[in-house]
């Protein structure tokens, strides 16, 4: 079996929901959030997932996706890993792209990156790590992260520059499956979020 990746988006937070960028700051999870991660969990644990009994579960340190892993009932077999952790927003945390396209009309997050922040080519360079992770054995592995650090992770695992995760839209506690077609890295689901229905 040729390894796939379970991308997990850690539930609605406040920041989320405003739209405000949330790198390294440590926001928790909303009761709306918590929720989502709990119907994450089921589904996660019945068929045909039937709770991954094999799967290798990592997680970013941050609280919000520490406890999305764990109200999902997955948070005894994961192992916390730094390069999970979201972006570093630098002078960016915090604000809205509405606050920072007042200054930057024409600012792209995917092109233009962050002042005094993390470079493109630094997350590019951590989500290579995941995917070289995630292709290292024959299992699958489930990953609970945030928004933009998973887009990148997507573009990653097909190839593509980080700028193509532009094109990935990402909704809190979505569920995405990231495999094989052919013997090339393909998207099998992506931004699934069914189980909040």
């Amino acid at each position: 079996m040729a390894p796939r990746i379970l991308l997990a988006r850690h539930g609605q937070t406040e920041w989320s929901v405003s739209g405000r960028h949330t790198g390294r700051t440590d926001i928790p999870l909303l009761d709306e959030g918590r929720r989502g991660a709990k119907l994450l969990g089921e589904r996660l644990h019945h068929a045909p997932w039937d709770g991954l009994p094999d799967v290798e579960v990592r997680t970013s340190p941050l609280v919000r996706a520490k406890e999305t892993c764990e109200l999902a009932g997955f948070g005894p077999r994961a192992q916390e890993w730094d390069a999970l952790l979201e972006i570093d927003y630098g002078a960016y945390e915090g604000l809205t792209p509405a606050q920072i396209k007042a200054d930057r009309p024409d600012w792209l997050i995917w092109r233009d990156g962050v002042p005094a922040g993390e470079t493109l080519a630094e997350v590019s360079a951590r989500a290579d790590a995941v995917v070289d992770w995630a292709r290292s054995a024959d299992r699958d592995v489930l990953v609970f992260a945030h928004g933009h650090i998973l887009r990148v992770l997507g573009a990653r695992w097909l190839g593509l520059d980080v700028s193509f995760a532009a094109r990935l839209r990402l909704a809190p506690t979505s569920l995405s499956v990231l495999g094989w077609a052919y013997g090339e890295p393909a998207v099998v689901s992506w931004n699934d979020t069914g189980h909040l229905d």
